[in-house]
């Protein structure tokens, strides 16, 4: 059986999926992929980016990756899960809505990619998220620059 990683770079203002990233291990390489593109649709200056002490992001290669991009990190103490748990809700969403529903070890990887690449799509453009008002995160989104914008 093949593994499938994912790395998602998750907006904490709307919960928007900014950037991912897929493979077969979980090493600085994805995380700072997933980074990278997330910084391709909103500039990472400024950026706070928020993640558990894993090796993957505490690496040099992350961390230089997030300087690059002028994005800052923030990183919680040891043993503090509960810091981690918008992106922890994510992934436990896209386990029992999508995941858990079909035999994934049955399933070709590239297939598989394009269900949770489909299901990011959904969860931005259509899921509906309570700490929105009940809109998508991307409705959520245009709506707050509509109002700006006309004001």
């Amino acid at each position: 059986m093949v593994e499938l990683y994912l790395s998602v770079v998750l907006d904490c203002y709307d919960g928007k999926i900014f950037g991912f990233d897929m493979g077969g291990n979980m090493r600085a390489e994805l995380c700072r992929k997933a980074f990278e593109n997330a910084c391709m649709k909103e500039s990472g200056h400024g950026m706070i980016f928020h993640s558990d002490r894993g090796s993957q992001f505490t690496s040099e290669e992350f961390r230089d990756a997030l300087s690059l991009y002028g994005a800052i990190q923030s990183m919680s103490g040891t043993g503090r899960c509960y810091d981690n748990a918008r992106m922890e809700s994510f992934f436990a969403t896209l386990k029992k809505e999508k995941l858990y529903k079909m035999k994934t070890s049955e399933i070709r990887m590239d297939d598989l990619k394009s269900v949770i690449f489909r299901y990011i799509c959904y969860h931005n453009l259509r899921r509906i998220y309570s700490a929105n008002g009940g809109y998508p995160p991307e409705v959520y989104r245009q709506e707050y620059f509509r109002v700006k914008n006309a004001a």
